[in-house]
């Protein structure tokens, strides 16, 4: 199954027409204002000098090419002479200052010129990566091939370097990401010493060719002998990406299991119910099965992003829908927690409890404990996940459709059309998605989450799918959602006693902004007496639920039963936590 490209694809109403409204009107803007602020933009002058303010940074080149390619996204929708307009100045700068043999890194041309790839954890490769997917960004969009061919010419140098004559410090990149952009450069040229490198650069990772194995990049094994994550969860989700690009292309049997089972492994062992990835700040990495810590999680925002990436290429894989329900969760929570609901500022890491207290010890910020920011912030030094959000929602529309000959495939239920399908929902709010195809067979996923899928059509089921081969008329598929209380396995020590709040693929938490009090005095009833509104604000439904306020009887009491108050709590969407003001928040609610 191919998956069917955003620009093929017009999102046109519902959730996510407004996000990528904002995304387009505010975001865009935003992420370049902040980078011009702190001196990303002007860093392509290659000019600066000692003394001067915002001295460059090894990967602030990643930063801007995230930017480059989510704004040449937006392009793909609308003339924006003004988005156009930066996006030349910037690829002006690449041209003029690209050094002759085709290398272009702002770090490196300014301080180590002569050190070129001799330092592994350098970024040289991951920035090349991103520049490459942005030439080919603006490239399908614009049809101009300039910048792609800037990029060409700087692979052909690395093409050199690395698989002829071998003359780099390392063999593989410290942070991978170039693996998948040299995918998506050989489907646009059809060169295949782009499918070369790829395959080059995955093959020899972990082989260890004089580099030490490290299971924080991911080098402690060869790749087809990787089955459970391990080390920084963004290079892990962009590695596992590369993968299964190249088992797509190549049919190569071990590498799909590999990327099967490390799925498999990720989800059910080191996953948040949020789709959060990232358990310990410790290197911003996985960690020990079933370790979900709350109020310390990670979770960084990149990493849901790479997952989503993932799972688009174990879906066009394998055609199993559950792949789909994973973008699902991701899109919904773990990669959309990461923006601000008026697209300005962000979360670099998405915690799943915040209790303020915990952060002063003595009246004063202890230094020994870490936790995530509970304050959403328009920039960070390391400032990745802005941009990545930002190409994020501008791509959108590739998680929708698929195609398979004359099969195709509604994964995700969005508001929108492509050639020849339409999709007309309130979906996530509301239950039923309308649907008009013009093809001779459809598949229409049927979530995980779904206990009861009705359709005004006959349908048989395969891998997850309603497939409906009687597609006349408009189809109307029921998902009937409700409230859902989810519990963790019991190894998950933080869970305990708890459970989390669903609504469709929504995961809802409290805030203290709505309840005045400290979240820990509340349980929620466990016979989820609840109901829903829509609530413009968050721009789905928030919902209320029955439940406790705890009666305290001093510092220790006899326990008793009766020691509760009734009352009602307010589940708001993960997603919009810490928008409204600094606040408590639980994802996890105890229950009685």
């Amino acid at each position: 199954m191919k998956s069917i490209s955003y620009r093929d694809v017009d999102i046109n109403g519902g959730f996510w027409k407004n996000r990528q409204d904002i995304n387009r009107t505010v975001t865009a803007g935003a992420v370049y204002d902040r980078f011009y602020d702190t001196g990303r933009i002007d860093a392509f002058n290659v000019n600066w000098k000692e003394g001067n303010p915002d001295k460059p940074h090894i990967f602030w080149d990643s930063d801007v090419a995230k930017w480059m390619e989510g704004a040449a996204a937006i392009l793909s929708k609308e003339d924006n002479p003004e988005l156009e307009e930066k996006i030349e100045w910037l690829i002006d700068r690449v041209e003029e200052n690209q050094l002759p043999d085709g290398y272009f890194n702002i770090f490196y041309i300014l301080f180590k010129k002569d050190q070129r790839f001799t330092v592994r954890s350098d970024h040289e490769l991951y920035c090349l990566g991103h520049f490459i997917e942005a030439a080919v960004e603006y490239c399908l969009v614009t049809g101009r091939d300039r910048f792609l061919r800037l990029m060409e010419k700087y692979v052909d140098l690395v093409y050199d370097i690395f698989c002829v004559n071998n003359s780099a410090g390392f063999t593989t990149p410290g942070h991978e990401e170039i693996e998948l952009a040299l995918m998506k450069l050989y489907r646009v040229t059809g060169n295949r010493k782009h499918l070369e490198l790829a395959i080059f650069f995955i093959d020899n990772r972990g082989n260890n060719n004089g580099e030490a194995p490290s299971p924080y990049n991911q080098s402690h094994l060869p790749v087809r002998e990787q089955f459970t994550p391990v080390g920084h969860a963004v290079r892990a989700g962009y590695l596992y990406t590369a993968m299964a690009d190249v088992a797509i292309e190549t049919g190569d049997e071990k590498l799909l299991y590999a990327c099967e089972k490390l799925f498999e492994n990720i989800t059910e062992k080191h996953m948040y119910v949020t789709g959060g990835l990232g358990q310990t700040h410790v290197d911003e990495a996985f960690s020990l099965d079933y370790f979900l810590p709350g109020e310390t999680a990670y979770a960084e925002t990149c990493a849901s992003i790479a997952m989503v990436f993932f799972c688009q290429r174990m879906l066009e894989l394998t055609g199993d829908s559950k792949y789909a329900d994973m973008i699902e969760k991701q899109i919904y929570n773990g990669a959309l927690s990461g923006i601000s609901l008026d697209g300005k500022s962000f979360f670099y890491t998405n915690p799943l409890s915040i209790d303020l207290d915990n952060r002063i010890k003595d009246g004063n910020s202890s230094g020994e404990d870490w936790f995530p920011g509970e304050d959403r912030v328009e920039v960070f030094s390391c400032s990745c996940c802005p941009p990545n959000v930002l190409r994020f929602i501008a791509t959108m529309g590739s998680n929708i459709y698929g195609r398979e000959g004359d099969c195709y495939y509604v994964n995700q239920f969005i508001s929108s059309k492509t050639d020849r399908i339409s999709i007309t929902t309130d979906f996530p709010s509301g239950s039923v998605v309308n649907i008009k195809a013009d093809v001779k067979e459809l598949r229409v996923r049927i979530p995980e989450w779904c206990d009861k899928f009705e359709c005004n059509k006959t349908y048989t089921t395969e891998k997850g799918y309603a497939v409906i081969t009687d597609t006349d008329g408009e189809i109307t598929v029921n998902l009937n959602m409700t409230p859902v209380l989810l519990e963790a396995n019991s190894l998950v020590l933080d869970c305990a006693g708890k459970a989390a709040l669903t609504y469709g693929p929504v995961v809802y938490c409290i805030e203290g902004v709505d309840h005045g009090e400290k979240l820990s005095q509340l349980y929620l009833d466990g016979r989820l007496k609840a109901n829903t509104e829509y609530d413009e604000y968050f721009g789905t439904r928030v919902i209320t639920a029955d439940g406790y306020k705890k009666i305290n009887q001093g510092l220790y009491s006899r326990y008793s039963s009766s020691n509760y108050k009734e009352t009602r709590l307010k589940f708001i969407p993960y997603f919009g936590f810490a928008n409204r003001g600094r606040s408590d928040m639980q994802v996890w609610v105890k229950v009685r």
